[in-house]
């Protein structure tokens, strides 16, 4: 017999979860816009300017920590409200920086909120989709992260000639995505895997009734949940092939080195002479490009499949990065279309499939420690990119991409070689043929 979903109700509720995307793609791009004034506000040289970008991601790595303990002891939904309340805080915190250290500081505490967001926006989606719909769910969270980034790109150039000041505008505004994430999450239901894990099995019953996916998952899923896994479960012998390719795969996402054209689009486009106005406009076409290859990869990824998309997203980049070089090295303006191009595909493979894999590959008993393993490692990997791309930049000039260039072939090899296909199948069929095959 053919199963039944309510595809409205689980849209619904992936796509409120996703609203954690929104603003981990605001937090992500308003420091592009911002860091001209910044620089003048502060006097951020190479360093500093690295280490304000970069201190987004030391908060989301104690976010990972932070969401990982929580969401295993009190549950996903109770993650996201504190995630939706931290950006609120923080980013009111930002616009009234009085100093450096100050604003420092208090990305540093948005970044705890967009660790935490970016660990369980996708792992409850995964944890609450049917399998045919489990890719296109989850990126739906990517497809929230890049709205935010062009929303967010538009308001910069928008506010562009606000004068000094026009920076804590920027930031300000956070507060209104914060307050509707904040009030959906209110509205969310409990992922039923974790009320299984809890004990609570007839609470995770009516739930996967409403998803419309009830009987045969309840016993399938407390099957799942009663195998016995030794201590320190994330690192057991069984399931450490599947966390060791989880971590590989999120550092590769960041260490590819397309985040510092979404950063460091004004610092890029200033080398070879591009006005402030130009270089802020460039954040905008990057954001809309960014924005149509996600909806062509929440179309793909679960009829090309995962593997494919990413070998793409890895080769294309690679030729793309060296094409890149030539150009800023002869000035060229025509190096906009390359980057954009990059952009493009980054946004249909890795970015988004990335958070697929690993919403999907981690056994149901160890999800959110091994997915807390691998984000963290993300955002680490995250933190060494944006920091170093100044200082990089200042001395390499164009030839940093080569470095990008040979990453991304090293990820395409790892890829080729190790992830398996992941798509069409359930959670725990993957557990099968991930962790004991």
């Amino acid at each position: 017999m053919k199963q039944s979903y309510n595809n409205t109700y689980i849209l619904g509720i992936s796509f409120i979860s996703a609203l954690g995307g929104y603003l981990f793609g605001f937090d992500f791009a308003v420091i592009s816009g911002a860091l001209p004034f910044l620089q003048q506000q502060f006097g951020l040289d190479a360093y500093w300017e690295g280490f304000a970008t970069g201190s987004l991601a030391l908060g989301a790595i104690i976010g990972c920590l932070v969401a990982g303990t929580m969401a295993d002891k009190y549950g996903r939904k109770k993650g996201l409200l504190l995630a939706a309340a931290i950006f609120g805080i923080s980013s009111l915190a930002m616009a009234l920086a009085p100093a450096r250290d100050f604003f420092i500081g208090f990305r540093l505490v948005a970044g705890i909120g967009v660790g935490m967001a970016s660990m369980l926006s996708p792992m409850y989606i995964a944890e609450v989709a049917p399998a045919h719909l489990r890719g296109r769910m989850v990126a739906i969270n990517q497809l929230t992260v890049v709205t935010g980034i062009l929303v967010t790109n538009l308001v910069n150039y928008t506010l562009r000639n606000n004068g000094p000041d026009a920076w804590r505008w920027m930031f300000g505004l956070g507060i209104i995505p914060s307050l509707l994430f904040f009030a959906g999450a209110l509205w969310l239901p409990e992922s039923p895997r974790w009320l299984v894990k809890a004990g609570r099995s007839a609470e995770a019953g009516v739930i996967l009734e409403k998803i419309g996916n009830a009987k045969d998952s309840l016993g399938i899923i407390e099957r799942s949940m009663n195998e016995k896994l030794s201590v320190g479960p994330a690192f057991n012998k069984a399931v450490l092939p599947a966390v060791f390719i989880g971590v590989i795969l999120a550092v590769f996402q960041q260490l590819c080195g397309i985040n510092v054209v979404f950063n460091y689009t004004p610092r890029i486009f200033q080398s070879i002479g591009v006005s402030q106005d130009g270089q802020l406009l460039q954040t905008v076409f990057i954001g809309g490009v960014n924005l149509v290859f996600t909806l062509l990869a929440m179309v793909l990824v679960d009829k090309l499949g995962r593997k494919p998309l990413m070998l793409i997203g890895a080769g294309g980049l690679a030729i793309l990065y060296i094409i890149v070089v030539r150009m800023l090295a002869a000035g060229s303006a025509n190096v906009s279309w390359f980057l954009l191009a990059a952009i493009g595909t980054y946004a249909m493979s890795l970015a988004p499939v990335t958070w697929v894999l690993i919403s999907e590959i981690f056994p149901n008993k160890i999800r959110s420690a091994a997915t807390s393993i691998a984000v963290l490692s993300l955002w680490a990997a995250y933190f060494v990119l944006v920091f170093t791309f100044p200082i990089l930049f200042e001395r390499l000039k164009d030839s940093t991409f080569y470095i990008y260039a040979v990453i991304c072939v090293l990820g395409f090899i790892f890829i080729w070689r190790n992830v398996q296909e992941t798509k069409g199948k359930t959670l725990e069929e993957l557990e099968d043929v991930i962790v004991r095959h």
